[in-house]
Order: C-alpha cells, then sequence, then structure tokens
C-alpha cells in the first residue's frame, strides 16, 4: 500500500456559528486531513504534538480510521494547542476569538522512520520552518509534496513561507491568499505568478464556489455541491487536502489530468464536512455515502453540447 505522511495541527476546538455553538471539541488541520484520507486505499500517519489533556479516546478515533499516530507526540503537563471562532451569517467570514498554541510553540516534528519514504506528503497548515524540516527528515524524494498555508504566514514569516514553497509541488490555499501572495488581483495571473516560486500545479479554493486547479496554461474548475444546510465550514479546507493528497497517493498518478479527479473527490468529501460541527460527520460517514454523493457531483456537471 502506498504511504501518505500527513503533518499538521491535533487541537480543540470552539465554535460558533448562526446554528449552534459547542465546547472545547476535536478539531486540528492534520485531524481532518487524516479522516478524509483515511477513505482511500493507502497507509497514512500524522506528525503532530498534543498535551496530557488530549482525551484518549480522540487518539482512539483516529487509530480505528487506520491512521498511525506514531507520530503524534505527547508533552507530560503540556496543554493541547486550542482555537475559537465565531462565524458570521454568511459562514465565508469569521472573528478568531481565542488562539492558544500551547505545546505548538515549541513543536519539532519528528517523521516515524517507516514513513521517510512515504509516496506522498501533505504539509498542513503550520510554520514555514516545521513544514521545511519535515521535508528535510524524508530519505527518499516523495512523489509528491502538498502544501496548504495561510494569509497569517504570509504576514509574518513570508522569507521562510518563500523557501518552502520552492521545494513543493502542489500548492493549496484560498482565493484571497493567492491574490496576497502573488500580488494580482486576477486569479489566472496570480496562479501563474504563484508557479514561478516552484509549485508545478496550483489549487485556489474559492469555499462555496468550487475550486480551480491551474498547471502551466492548463486550467480546472469543480464547482461546490449546492448544499441545503451547512452548519459549520470549519475543517473543510483540510478535508479536501485530505481528499486530494488521499486519492493522489492510492492512485500513484500525478497527471494533470488525474489531479482533476482529486480535486473532485476532495471536494466531495469536504462537502460532507460542513454538515455537522467539527469532525462529527467525517467520523460516521461511509463509503456508500461518499460514492452516491460523488455520482451527484458528476451530473452536476456532466452535459451534452452541439458544437
Amino acid at each position: 500500500m502506498n504511504k501518505l505522511l500527513i503533518v499538521g495541527t491535533v487541537a480543540f476546538d470552539a465554535i460558533e456559528t448562526p446554528f449552534g455553538k459547542t465546547d472545547k471539541i476535536l478539531g486540528g488541520a492534520a485531524t481532518y486531513i487524516g479522516l478524509s484520507a483515511s477513505f482511500f486505499n493507502l497507509q497514512s500517519a500524522i506528525v503532530s504534538v498534543v498535551g496530557d489533556d488530549f482525551p484518549q479516546e480522540h487518539l482512539d478515533l483516529l487509530t480505528s480510521k487506520n491512521i498511525d499516530i506514531s507520530g503524534i507526540e505527547i508533552v507530560k503537563g503540556g496543554k493541547t494547542f486550542f482555537w475559537s471562532g465565531l462565524y458570521h451569517n454568511d459562514l465565508n467570514s469569521r472573528d478568531t476569538l481565542v488562539t492558544e498554541l500551547n505545546v505548538l510553540a515549541d513543536f519539532q516534528p519528528k517523521v516515524p522512520q517507516n514513513y521517510k519514504d512515504a509516496d506522498v506528503v501533505m504539509l498542513g497548515n503550520l510554520h514555514p520552518l516545521v513544514q521545511s524540516s519535515v521535508l528535510d527528515q524524508m530519505e527518499k524524494k516523495p512523489k509528491l509534496v502538498v502544501l496548504d498555508t495561510m494569509n497569517f504566514w504570509m504576514d509574518c514569516a513570508l522569507p521562510e513561507l518563500l523557501d518552502v514553497i520552492k521545494r513543493v509541488d502542489v500548492i493549496t490555499i484560498n482565493d484571497e491568499e493567492a491574490r496576497q501572495l502573488s500580488g494580482e488581483y486576477s486569479l489566472v495571473k496570480a496562479a501563474a505568478k504563484i508557479q514561478d516560486m516552484g509549485p508545478k500545479y496550483v489549487v485556489i479554493k474559492k469555499g462555496e464556489h468550487g475550486a480551480l486547479l491551474f498547471h502551466n496554461r492548463e486550467v480546472f474548475f469543480a464547482p461546490a455541491l449546492p448544499l441545503e444546510e451547512v452548519f459549520d465550514p470549519t475543517g473543510a479546507g483540510d478535508t479536501f487536502a485530505g481528499g486530494f493528497s488521499g486519492f493522489i497517493a492510492q492512485s500513484e498518478n500525478i497527471s494533470f489530468g488525474n489531479m482533476k479527479n482529486a480535486i473532485i473527490y476532495g471536494s466531495n468529501l469536504a462537502s460532507f464536512c460542513v454538515e455537522k460541527f467539527g469532525t462529527e460527520r467525517m467520523e460516521t460517514l461511509s463509503k456508500t455515502e461518499v460514492a452516491i454523493r460523488l455520482q451527484q457531483f458528476k451530473s452536476l456537471t456532466q452535459f451534452d453540447i452541439e458544437i
């Protein structure tokens, strides 16, 4: 089986949306990526850090999804990373209420020995120096390295971010971040500039408006599935990244044509994530449900036209 190495946060979130609020629940980029990637036939491992306040039941959940957790460091006496956010009525904008780095502040990732030859590396949203240190530990060049980042790192660690971007094959960011990173308003021009920085492929996420994939002069657009109800968008981008990287790792095909399929798989899984708070929907999701909705995606985008 092919190997997927996932690097990112395993954390606590407290979320408030127009539809309700939660106390501390399971969250973190690596958690969502791992749960999403677990729907594919591959071996996956998470590299992260938590405090000893992190419940065993959350670790057991990851293990039950066949995710290797030997790379999750548990710091005795430490507290787990915590984020709290308030979403506005349109669910596209939010206010961060609390960010407590806790054990994440001194995180030094340690890649498990049996994953230093991983086929695909998914670098979740973390400090660029942490992302680079993971690549430094790989004993074999991965077939594909995917990087997710955000505007925060563009503001406070741009030189380090540009260094790690040079080393990756795919970057996934949202439209606002693509414009900030490139200095271009047009997403086509933005993607071209970002490709010049190193990545062969640029994925620009547009939330409820789908996602764009750029490679050289080729462009692919995947819509988001129109949903009756969206409860909580937290983790949707990470779920998308997990579906994207998981599909690529399973299929061993890194062509532009296959990445189109990966974009659809990622969008499909992300559409489930937003239906309940936190990871709740992803924890109980079945492969049958995934297959049925994948058919809906196909119907949404398929048409015959005479030219």
